[in-house]
């Protein structure tokens, strides 16, 4: 064996660069979040070549004495924490002390500082890991860091950097994130010497929505709901988009605890889940939510780069941010919420396609709406599946009244195109309405209630069912065998790493029972809580929804249409069908206007 000596201070530092620096954008992130640390209200961030020949950051923070900048760049040395309860009870950015000893490690590192109580600004620079003595320069209040030559003396570090528009692109994304969790600071962005972004201080909620539209698109504030509940010491705010207006990646997801964004496996599985029920499949919600919980409750330090968080109460922050919401998700009612909007194009085509139909049946127009005859045909009895009441046919249903004067969210029926759309009057213009897609939803809440106000049925298996699980997931079958029990699944432990299946509900008659207890007690024992088994049912229920809904193709009267959006006025979640595809469109007057090109 080799001797054990002890390293030298400047492979230990380059060690930890390597946990730490990982790209030009890890560097900027550690200077920026010391500039918020610092308190600085404006903070300016120079990038050459992608950051691989300069990154300077610039700030009007507290600054740092003199006498302290050579701790500044020594290894673990920070005034942000000074003992171990300082650590449990973590509110900074950065407090580990590593950021700027790594980054001179492997980088030719200046900083210029001065501080609130000094007249005059110093300068230290670091070569190679060679400190050089403090001089006097010229700085106004506050501090600058310079980054020269990233990974110069570590080539190996260098060829792994991508191409510069690649490193500015990490940046600049970084950059993004940083600017919503703190909308009071200001952020400027500039590369090679050309300014690239401009965040001004945000002072109240109608700034701070307009950087969030600078970030997530300008129509993402009309497109999403706010969010603002505080319950059991747990405060969550901010936006959630609608979903339908999704996106086919996970690039909007901003999620901050106690101002720090984090990945986080506990947070993505709540939020999936909320949006399970709204969102077709393989789209991603976009969201800039900020969890405010007690620093003694999440643990900051599980990863070098502070990443990751763990939180003490995994099972309440699970619940606290499913619940809030998919509550809140379950108001948006057609017509209530924020309005679908449509791409110029979009709403082109479905001009087009209106138009098209109008030439294409001149006889069947008369007083303003299609001549259509009512057929009355009963809905298929789905639900006494579930020994609730028959489902009342859409023709026959009630339909509430208003006050007098007042034009109901979706407006009156005029219409019915192609036995496929409803079309509407309201106070904003033309509605367009999928009648499937939107009977759709009605149904499979009905279903859904039924299904929670009735007695939930269960079946005995024949034959007992043994399945072989891991020690944990047997012990959460047993720490959750009353909760099971009330969703029909019974099971009880057999051993140290096995389970008896002997009761399932009665709605998944047929389903794999040995995959579906996997799955349940799976998530039971990694999250605390498990929805595997009303997601089966909802599925099954959507599956009968879709089934028992009006067709397309089938002619409704006018009463029939209005009774249709009476429905979906008073519907949870009928902005989009089960699976996830919008149930109506706004077209405002100014739109119609602008396509037909009026007041030019």
């Amino acid at each position: 064996m080799t001797v054990i000596r002890l390293l030298p201070p400047e492979l230990i530092n380059q060690i930890a660069a390597g946990e730490v620096i990982e790209r030009p954008s890890s560097v900027v992130k550690e200077l920026v979040e010391n500039s918020l640390d610092a308190g600085a209200s404006r903070i300016e961030v120079d990038i050459e070549a992608g950051g691989a020949r300069l990154i300077r950051v610039r700030d009007d923070g507290g600054g740092i004495h003199v006498d302290e900048l050579p701790l500044a760049v020594a290894s673990h040395a920070t005034s942000k924490i000074g003992s171990f309860d300082d650590l449990e009870h973590v509110a900074s950015m950065g407090f580990r002390g590593e950021a700027l000893a790594s980054v001179s490690s492997v980088a030719r590192f200046a900083l210029t500082s001065r501080a609130r109580d000094q007249d005059a600004a110093f300068r230290i620079e670091v070569d190679g890991g060679r400190l050089q003595a403090a001089r006097p320069a010229q700085h106004p209040q506050g501090t600058s860091v310079e980054v020269r030559d990233l990974f110069y003396n570590v080539p190996a570090r260098r060829k792994f950097m991508r191409a510069e528009r690649t490193e500015f692109a990490h940046i600049d994304d970084l950059l993004k994130s940083l600017a919503l969790a703190r909308g009071a600071v200001e952020f400027r962005l500039s590369h090679n010497g050309k300014p690239v972004r401009i965040w001004k201080a945000a002072r109240d909620e109608q700034a701070a929505l307009q950087r969030v539209a600078e970030v997530l698109g300008e129509e993402f504030p009309a497109r999403s709901l706010r969010i603002d509940h505080a319950m059991a010491g747990l405060s969550l705010s901010g936006w959630v988009g609608l979903p339908t207006a999704s996106r086919a990646q996970a690039d909007s997801q901003y999620f901050y605890v106690n101002g720090r964004l984090v990945r986080d496996r506990i947070v993505a599985h709540a939020v999936r889940q909320a949006y399970a029920d709204v969102l077709f499949h393989g789209r991603h919600a976009a969201f800039v939510l900020y969890l405010e919980l007690d620093p003694a409750g999440v643990d900051v330090n599980v990863h070098p780069a502070k990443q990751e968080v763990r939180f003490r109460e995994q099972r309440l922050v699970h619940d606290f941010l499913f619940r809030t919401l998919h509550e809140a998700l379950a108001q948006t009612r057609a017509g209530l919420n924020t309005l679908p909007v449509m791409e110029p194009m979009e709403v082109a085509e479905r001009l087009h396609a209106v138009s098209s139909a109008v030439t294409a049946w001149p006889g069947q127009f008369s007083q303003n709406r299609l001549n259509l005859g009512v057929r009355d045909e009963p809905l298929a009895d789905y639900a006494a599946l579930l020994g609730t009441t028959p489902s009342v046919p859409l023709a026959y249903a009630p339909m509430p009244t208003t006050e007098e004067g007042e034009t109901p969210p979706l407006g009156f029926a005029i219409a019915q195109l192609k036995s496929i759309f409803v079309l509407a009057e309201n106070a904003h213009g033309l509605v367009l309405v999928d009648m499937h897609a939107a009977h759709e939803r009605i149904t499979y809440e009905k279903l859904k209630n039924g299904r929670v106000t009735s007695n939930l049925r269960s079946q005995m298996l024949l034959v007992p069912l043994s399945i072989a699980v891991s020690a944990k997931e047997a012990a959460a079958a047993e720490e959750h065998a009353e909760a099971l029990a009330e969703w029909g699944l019974e099971l009880s432990r057999s051993g140290p790493a096995q389970i008896v299946v002997r009761r399932i509900p009665a709605l998944l008659e047929g389903a794999d029972v040995g995959q579906l207890s996997r799955d349940v007690l799976s998530e039971l024992a990694q999250h605390g809580s498990s929805r595997r088994l009303q997601e089966l049912e909802n599925e099954l229920l959507s599956t009968m929804a879709c089934h028992g809904s009006v067709r397309a193709g089938r002619r409704l009267g006018l009463p029939e249409m209005n009774a249709l959006l009476r429905e979906m006025e008073a519907t949870e979640r009928s902005g989009q069908c089960n699976h996830g595809r919008p149930t109506w469109v706004q077209l405002s007057l100014a739109e119609l206007d602008k396509l037909f090109m009026r007041g030019r």
